[in-house]
């Protein structure tokens, strides 16, 4: 018992709050999380769809529909960015 104790008292002096800087902020201090995770499943969605007609129909529009698909990422990033 007196054991089970000292682990518990152990743990409790020994546990220190993460500094902030090491750990993930907050979703709810990022504003743009909900357009950042739109503009995220749009990518996902179109680079998939790209690669489909890419391999599977015509390379040409393939090619231009990942890149309109990477055009998505690149605005994400720039939220991401403009957070920071």
């Amino acid at each position: 018992m007196i054991d089970q104790e000292q682990k518990t008292t152990d743990i409790e002096q020994n546990s220190s709050a993460i500094h902030p800087r090491h750990r993930r902020p907050d979703k709810s201090e990022d504003k743009y999380f909900k357009i950042r995770n739109v503009l995220n499943i749009i990518f996902m969605l179109g680079a998939i769809a790209g690669m489909a007609i890419f391999y599977f129909q015509d390379r040409t529009i393939g090619t231009i529909v990942i890149l309109t698909a990477m055009a998505f990422k690149i605005a994400e990033c720039c939220f991401r960015f403009i957070r920071q």
